[in-house]
Parts: structure tokens; C-alpha cells; sequence
């Protein structure tokens, strides 16, 4: 396997978003760029939680607020250690603020300054292959549940917080005026790897 990019004062990257905002394909991109590895957070923990709990991916206000909460302490744990890897979940560039050698880059799929959910449920659904009802579901319900959890959990019962404020990110990336390719080339380039 080829040696790790180094890039200086950067040792992980974080990549949030909305749900089929364009995360997945740009962390994956970096990843395989760079010779990081790719982590997915919400994969490699809640896939063993939905299995625990019989819970679906949508049903976050259903899960225990100690399963979050702990989920959080994994991904700090890592963020305060890791090195030459690519997280991939919606918080992990929250969790990261305050932590050095973490670059935080953020992707939206807006237009105007408002967020085109219509937009990632179709992608949702070339992606995944499913229902337009499963599609709608996964963007509106899901991300709903979250939010109102995490405004709990992590936004002091803030009614306006949101991980994907801007103010968190190194980064912000939008995939509504850019395809994969461009926003690819828009993370190397604040990277400055060419």
C-alpha cells in the first residue's frame, strides 16, 4: 500500500452533511487520494446499536440519549488521537472543534442559502435504488429525529442549532453548484494537495 500523504498540521479530516448532500463521495475521494483511511461513524457504531436495539436507522429519537452520548466519546477519543483518516459522520466536525490537527470541511446542497431537500431525496434515491417514500423518509424523518436529539444533547435545547452551521467548518463545500468532481478538487485545493 502506497505511503500516507502527509499534509502539515493536518492529521485527520473531518467530512459532515446533511443526508445525500455528497459526504460519502468526497470522503471516499480524499481517502483514496491521500492513502487515509476512511471511517464512517455512523456505520461502524450504530450498525452494532440497530442490531442491539432493533431500531431503525430514522428512529433516533428513539434510541437511549447514553447510546449518543457514548457514540460521542468514541469519535472524540478518536479525533483527539487518530491520524491519517478521514471521518465520515454528521457530527464529527463538531465534535472536533477545539481539537488540534483536525481539518473540518462541511457539505451542503444549497441554493441561495436554503437547503434543496428535493434534491438530495432524488439522490438518495439513484444511490440507494430505493422507494421514493423510503428516499423521502430517510432525508425528512431521519434527519428531523436528529436534529431534535442533538439540539438536546449538544445545543443547550438551542431551537436554531444545527451541526451543519457554518461557523464549525474549515470548509464548507456545496454540491448544489458543484458535481463530485469539482467539489473534490475544491477540498484538494484548500489542502493543498495537488
Amino acid at each position: 500500500m502506497p505511503e500516507p500523504i502527509v499534509i502539515p498540521n493536518i492529521r485527520m479530516i473531518t467530512v459532515s452533511g446533511r443526508i445525500a448532500a455528497g459526504s460519502t463521495t468526497l470522503a471516499k475521494n480524499l481517502s483514496n487520494k491521500l492513502n487515509w483511511k476512511h471511517m464512517e461513524g455512523g456505520e461502524i457504531f450504530w450498525a452494532a446499536i440497530r442490531k442491539e436495539t432493533g431500531l431503525a436507522e430514522k428512529d433516533t429519537n428513539l434510541r437511549p440519549d447514553q447510546k449518543d452520548l457514548l457514540f460521542e466519546k468514541h469519535q472524540k477519543e478518536l479525533l483527539e488521537s487518530g491520524k491519517d483518516i478521514v471521518l465520515e459522520s454528521k457530527l464529527s466536525g463538531f465534535v472536533a472543534n477545539g481539537i488540534e490537527g483536525i481539518f473540518k470541511i462541511l457539505v451542503i446542497c444549497e441554493d441561495d442559502g436554503s437547503d434543496q431537500p428535493q434534491i438530495r431525496i432524488d439522490r438518495l434515491l439513484n444511490r440507494e435504488g430505493i422507494s421514493t417514500e423510503s428516499a423521502r423518509e430517510e432525508v425528512l424523518v431521519r434527519e428531523k429525529n436528529d436534529i431534535e436529539k442533538w439540539r438536546r444533547l449538544y445545543g443547550n435545547g438551542d431551537p436554531n442549532w444545527v451541526y451543519w452551521d457554518k461557523k464549525y467548518y474549515d470548509l464548507v463545500i456545496n454540491t448544489f453548484s458543484h458535481n463530485q468532481d469539482e467539489a473534490f478538487a475544491q477540498a484538494l485545493e484548500a489542502l493543498k494537495i495537488s
